[in-house]
């Protein structure tokens, strides 16, 4: 398929969280979920777009509810990061049955099932048009998905980051829960860390602030979203400066 020409975005990191790939199940991974959105990312990647992903581990282990269950922070964490790996690996298989090569890579070395984490490595697959994933977050307890994505992005030269949720964009409430939720169409960093808006951690948005880096937030539930936003159309909601 030839490169389209009018891709806002040559190179990516696209962050989503554990419980994505649960589909309609309680716990653990929906294969059907993880092979659509895997479908979701091929066509991006066929419009020529380097993409790098990170993806949560809540679906199979989350470290913050471990410690408020009497576990120890720092074991539970990585706990977390593991999850992480596991659901990477997963998104791998999927996308290499699509024809895409992919790399997990992980913070946490584990030779045996990722590359290690090196910079000039990672920015070599990218080159050669493989989508990169980055596991087991930052390696360092304490440090969210969210935050780990936002250092690769930094890392990677990404031009941005593609949030993936349930909705399409930022809500000044819940729009599940209120009809008369507003949508943002623009949000500042500053905006999203005054009123609390829930879309990444406070650290990941003062590294994405600091970095200029700008946070594409939309629906990884609308078939064909993440394309259309990188081809410029869609609904989502823009962070920036």
């Amino acid at each position: 398929m030839t490169e389209t020409p009018n891709k806002t975005y040559d190179r990516v990191m696209l962050k989503i969280s554990g419980e994505a790939l649960m589909g309609d199940t309680a716990f653990g991974l929906h294969p059907p979920t993880v092979q659509r959105i895997a479908r979701e990312v091929k066509t991006v990647h066929e419009m020529g777009v380097e993409i790098c992903m990170v993806i949560g581990g809540g679906n199979i282990f989350r470290g913050l509810q471990g410690s408020a269950q009497g576990m120890e922070r720092t074991t539970a964490d990585y706990m977390g990061m593991l999850a992480t790996v596991m659901n990477a690996l997963a998104m791998q298989s999927a996308l290499e049955d699509l024809g895409i090569h992919t790399r997990v890579i992980s913070a946490i070395r584990m030779d045996e099932v990722a590359e290690p984490y090196i910079r000039r490595r990672a920015v070599r697959h990218l080159e050669k048009k493989r989508v990169v994933i980055f596991a087991a977050g930052t390696g360092n307890p304490y440090f969210t998905t969210d935050t780990a994505a936002t250092l690769r992005a930094n890392e990677m030269a990404c031009e941005a980051i593609f949030k993936g949720t349930k909705v399409d964009g930022i809500y000044d409430k819940d729009p599940k829960k209120h009809d008369d939720a507003e949508r943002y169409d623009v949000v500042t960093y500053d905006e999203v860390l005054q009123k609390r808006l829930a879309v990444m951690d406070a650290s990941a948005i003062a590294l994405a602030r600091d970095n200029k880096l700008p946070i594409i937030v939309f629906s990884l539930d609308e078939s064909g979203g993440f394309r259309g936003i990188l081809a410029g159309e869609g609904t989502y909601t823009k962070v920036q400066g």
